[in-house]
Protein backbone atom coordinates (compact mmCIF):
# COMPACT_ATOMS: atom_id res chain seq x y z
CA UNK A 1 0.00 0.00 0.00
CA UNK A 2 1.32 3.58 -0.97
CA UNK A 3 0.67 6.70 0.93
CA UNK A 4 1.57 10.44 0.20
CA UNK A 5 3.32 12.40 -2.57
CA UNK A 6 2.32 10.08 -5.65
CA UNK A 7 4.49 11.48 -8.26
CA UNK A 8 5.79 10.39 -11.33
CA UNK A 9 9.13 8.74 -11.00
CA UNK A 10 9.37 9.36 -7.33
CA UNK A 11 12.16 7.97 -4.80
CA UNK A 12 10.47 5.64 -2.51
CA UNK A 13 10.43 5.43 1.21
CA UNK A 14 9.27 1.49 2.46
CA UNK A 15 8.32 1.65 5.75
CA UNK A 16 7.98 -1.81 6.97
CA UNK A 17 6.56 -1.91 10.35
CA UNK A 18 3.72 -3.05 12.72
CA UNK A 19 1.01 -1.15 14.50
CA UNK A 20 1.73 -2.90 17.71
CA UNK A 21 5.64 -2.09 17.89
CA UNK A 22 6.51 -0.27 20.26
CA UNK A 23 9.77 1.11 18.10
CA UNK A 24 7.19 1.90 15.29
CA UNK A 25 5.36 3.86 17.44
CA UNK A 26 8.97 5.50 18.75
CA UNK A 27 9.64 5.95 14.72
CA UNK A 28 6.07 7.37 14.36
CA UNK A 29 6.86 11.08 14.19
CA UNK A 30 9.95 10.44 11.39
CA UNK A 31 7.25 8.41 8.97
CA UNK A 32 4.89 11.63 9.06
CA UNK A 33 7.22 14.03 8.59
CA UNK A 34 8.18 11.80 5.55
CA UNK A 35 5.04 12.60 4.07
CA UNK A 36 5.96 16.24 3.37
CA UNK A 37 9.35 15.93 1.52
CA UNK A 38 8.97 16.48 -2.06
CA UNK A 39 9.15 14.21 -4.63
CA UNK A 40 8.90 11.59 -2.29
CA UNK A 41 6.48 8.21 -2.00
CA UNK A 42 5.89 6.41 1.44
CA UNK A 43 4.56 2.68 1.28
CA UNK A 44 3.23 1.05 4.23
CA UNK A 45 3.87 -2.45 4.53
CA UNK A 46 2.29 -4.35 7.57
CA UNK A 47 4.60 -7.57 8.72
CA UNK A 48 1.98 -9.20 11.10
CA UNK A 49 4.51 -8.97 14.24
CA UNK A 50 1.77 -10.59 16.39
CA UNK A 51 -0.51 -12.88 14.08
CA UNK A 52 -1.42 -16.39 14.34
CA UNK A 53 0.84 -18.08 16.99
CA UNK A 54 2.19 -15.18 17.67
CA UNK A 55 -0.78 -13.02 18.97
CA UNK A 56 -0.32 -12.47 22.77
CA UNK A 57 -2.55 -11.91 25.62
CA UNK A 58 -2.15 -9.35 28.01
CA UNK A 59 -0.27 -10.55 31.41
CA UNK A 60 1.44 -8.82 34.48
CA UNK A 61 4.56 -10.38 32.81
CA UNK A 62 4.25 -8.62 29.25
CA UNK A 63 3.85 -5.37 31.77
CA UNK A 64 6.43 -6.01 33.57
CA UNK A 65 8.72 -6.34 30.22
CA UNK A 66 7.41 -3.65 28.42
CA UNK A 67 7.20 -0.74 30.73
CA UNK A 68 11.11 0.07 30.80
CA UNK A 69 11.16 -0.14 26.94
CA UNK A 70 8.07 2.53 26.57
CA UNK A 71 9.66 4.58 29.15
CA UNK A 72 12.66 4.40 27.26
CA UNK A 73 10.96 5.25 24.08
CA UNK A 74 9.43 8.49 25.74
CA UNK A 75 12.62 10.06 27.29
CA UNK A 76 14.01 9.28 23.83
CA UNK A 77 11.57 10.53 21.44
CA UNK A 78 9.10 12.55 23.44
CA UNK A 79 6.00 10.18 21.86
CA UNK A 80 3.05 9.98 24.39
CA UNK A 81 1.95 7.12 26.32
CA UNK A 82 -0.87 7.79 28.31
CA UNK A 83 -2.85 6.13 31.62
CA UNK A 84 -5.22 4.19 30.09
CA UNK A 85 -2.05 2.34 28.27
CA UNK A 86 -0.20 1.62 31.29
CA UNK A 87 -2.97 1.52 34.18
CA UNK A 88 -5.81 0.55 32.03
CA UNK A 89 -4.58 -1.77 28.72
CA UNK A 90 -1.44 -3.37 30.23
CA UNK A 91 -3.97 -4.27 33.36
CA UNK A 92 -6.35 -5.81 30.60
CA UNK A 93 -6.30 -9.74 30.98
CA UNK A 94 -8.99 -9.82 28.70
CA UNK A 95 -7.10 -7.82 26.18
CA UNK A 96 -5.13 -9.78 23.58
CA UNK A 97 -3.17 -8.32 20.91
CA UNK A 98 -3.87 -9.18 17.36
CA UNK A 99 -1.79 -7.37 14.66
CA UNK A 100 -3.74 -8.52 11.85
CA UNK A 101 -6.93 -6.32 12.56
CA UNK A 102 -5.16 -3.16 13.14
CA UNK A 103 -3.68 -4.27 9.38
CA UNK A 104 -6.92 -5.04 7.45
CA UNK A 105 -7.76 -1.20 9.08
CA UNK A 106 -4.86 0.37 7.42
CA UNK A 107 -5.25 -1.28 3.80
CA UNK A 108 -8.98 -0.20 4.21
CA UNK A 109 -8.34 3.08 4.86
CA UNK A 110 -5.65 3.06 2.34
CA UNK A 111 -8.08 1.47 -0.65
CA UNK A 112 -10.69 4.39 0.46
CA UNK A 113 -7.99 7.70 0.00
CA UNK A 114 -4.50 8.18 -0.74
CA UNK A 115 -2.73 8.95 2.79
CA UNK A 116 -5.48 7.42 4.74
CA UNK A 117 -3.29 4.05 5.52
CA UNK A 118 -0.74 6.42 6.98
CA UNK A 119 -3.56 8.45 8.97
CA UNK A 120 -5.10 5.34 10.20
CA UNK A 121 -1.62 3.95 11.04
CA UNK A 122 -1.01 7.25 13.19
CA UNK A 123 -4.70 7.10 14.92
CA UNK A 124 -4.04 3.22 15.52
CA UNK A 125 -1.01 3.75 17.35
CA UNK A 126 -2.56 7.13 19.34
CA UNK A 127 -5.83 4.88 20.30
CA UNK A 128 -3.38 2.10 21.65
CA UNK A 129 -0.35 3.66 23.44
CA UNK A 130 -1.84 6.91 24.51
CA UNK A 131 -6.03 6.03 25.26
CA UNK A 132 -5.68 2.67 26.09
CA UNK A 133 -8.21 0.96 23.52
CA UNK A 134 -8.30 -2.55 22.22
CA UNK A 135 -6.94 -1.62 18.54
CA UNK A 136 -7.65 -5.17 17.73
CA UNK A 137 -11.56 -4.99 18.29
CA UNK A 138 -14.07 -4.34 15.45
CA UNK A 139 -16.40 -1.40 16.96
CA UNK A 140 -12.95 0.03 18.37
CA UNK A 141 -11.64 0.05 14.51
CA UNK A 142 -14.89 1.46 13.38
CA UNK A 143 -15.27 4.53 15.18
CA UNK A 144 -11.56 5.43 14.63
CA UNK A 145 -12.51 5.50 11.20
CA UNK A 146 -15.73 7.30 11.42
CA UNK A 147 -13.50 9.85 13.60
CA UNK A 148 -10.88 10.31 10.82
CA UNK A 149 -13.64 10.96 8.28
CA UNK A 150 -14.32 7.84 6.45
CA UNK A 151 -17.78 7.43 5.65
CA UNK A 152 -18.81 4.24 8.09
CA UNK A 153 -20.93 1.83 5.50
CA UNK A 154 -17.77 2.54 2.98
CA UNK A 155 -14.99 1.71 5.30
CA UNK A 156 -16.77 -1.82 6.72
CA UNK A 157 -17.42 -3.02 3.41
CA UNK A 158 -13.84 -2.35 2.36
CA UNK A 159 -12.61 -3.88 5.73
CA UNK A 160 -14.42 -7.04 4.74
CA UNK A 161 -12.56 -7.26 1.57
CA UNK A 162 -9.51 -6.87 2.95
CA UNK A 163 -9.83 -9.11 5.94
CA UNK A 164 -8.21 -12.64 5.90
CA UNK A 165 -6.85 -13.71 2.62
CA UNK A 166 -6.00 -10.28 1.41
CA UNK A 167 -4.26 -9.15 4.55
CA UNK A 168 -2.37 -12.63 4.97
CA UNK A 169 -1.18 -12.13 1.29
CA UNK A 170 -0.19 -8.07 2.36
CA UNK A 171 1.67 -9.62 5.57
CA UNK A 172 3.57 -12.47 3.56
CA UNK A 173 5.06 -9.90 1.37
CA UNK A 174 5.68 -7.85 3.44
CA UNK A 175 7.44 -10.32 5.03
CA UNK A 176 9.59 -11.14 2.40
CA UNK A 177 10.56 -7.39 1.62
CA UNK A 178 11.97 -7.43 5.18
CA UNK A 179 14.10 -10.60 4.23
CA UNK A 180 15.29 -8.96 0.92
CA UNK A 181 15.98 -5.86 2.60
CA UNK A 182 18.14 -7.37 5.07
CA UNK A 183 15.75 -6.33 7.92
CA UNK A 184 16.29 -7.62 11.36
CA UNK A 185 12.96 -6.57 12.78
CA UNK A 186 10.47 -3.51 12.86
CA UNK A 187 10.84 -0.64 11.98
CA UNK A 188 12.64 -1.26 9.12
CA UNK A 189 13.08 1.17 6.36
CA UNK A 190 14.04 1.03 2.79
CA UNK A 191 14.77 3.75 0.34
CA UNK A 192 14.80 3.37 -3.13
CA UNK A 193 15.11 4.99 -6.65
CA UNK A 194 13.11 4.58 -9.99
CA UNK A 195 16.06 3.01 -11.33
CA UNK A 196 15.46 0.03 -8.90
CA UNK A 197 18.50 0.81 -6.36
CA UNK A 198 17.74 0.41 -2.91
CA UNK A 199 19.66 0.89 0.40
CA UNK A 200 18.33 0.40 4.34
CA UNK A 201 18.01 2.87 5.72
CA UNK A 202 19.11 3.68 9.58
CA UNK A 203 17.30 5.34 11.67
CA UNK A 204 18.53 5.45 15.14
CA UNK A 205 20.23 8.86 15.38
CA UNK A 206 16.79 10.55 13.52
CA UNK A 207 14.56 9.37 16.68
CA UNK A 208 13.40 12.09 18.65
CA UNK A 209 14.82 14.79 15.92
CA UNK A 210 11.80 14.43 12.73
CA UNK A 211 12.84 17.88 11.08
CA UNK A 212 16.79 16.76 11.17
CA UNK A 213 15.58 13.77 9.59
CA UNK A 214 13.35 15.59 7.26
CA UNK A 215 15.85 17.76 6.08
CA UNK A 216 17.94 14.63 5.80
CA UNK A 217 16.03 12.54 3.25
CA UNK A 218 15.11 15.59 1.45
CA UNK A 219 18.86 15.44 0.59
CA UNK A 220 18.52 11.52 -0.64
CA UNK A 221 15.83 12.88 -2.89
CA UNK A 222 18.21 12.78 -6.25
CA UNK A 223 20.14 10.90 -8.45
CA UNK A 224 22.90 8.53 -7.15
CA UNK A 225 21.16 8.80 -3.45
CA UNK A 226 20.36 5.89 -2.08
CA UNK A 227 23.52 4.45 -1.48
CA UNK A 228 24.55 7.61 0.79
CA UNK A 229 20.99 7.15 2.74
CA UNK A 230 21.91 3.79 3.85
CA UNK A 231 24.76 4.60 6.35
CA UNK A 232 25.99 3.19 9.21
CA UNK A 233 24.39 0.12 10.00
CA UNK A 234 24.23 0.26 13.61
CA UNK A 235 20.80 -2.16 14.36
CA UNK A 236 18.78 0.51 15.61
CA UNK A 237 16.23 -0.28 18.54
CA UNK A 238 13.37 -2.26 17.24
CA UNK A 239 10.92 -5.02 17.81
CA UNK A 240 11.36 -8.83 16.05
CA UNK A 241 9.72 -9.88 13.45
CA UNK A 242 7.52 -12.33 15.14
CA UNK A 243 7.23 -10.02 18.44
CA UNK A 244 8.60 -8.06 20.88
CA UNK A 245 9.19 -11.32 23.36
CA UNK A 246 9.68 -11.63 26.64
Amino acid sequence: MAAVNEAANAVTLHYIFDPLCGWCYAAAPLVEAARSVPGLKVALHGGGMMTGANRRPITPQWRDYVMPHDRRIAELTGQPFGEGYFEGLLRDTGAVMDSEPPTTAILAAESLRAGGGLDMAHRLQRAHYVEGRRIADADVIAALAVELGFDAEAFAVSFKQLSGEATAKHIAESRQLLQRAGGQGFPTFVLTQPDGSAGRVDIGPWLGRAEDWKAQLAEFVGPSQVAAAAGTDTTPPMCGPDGCAI
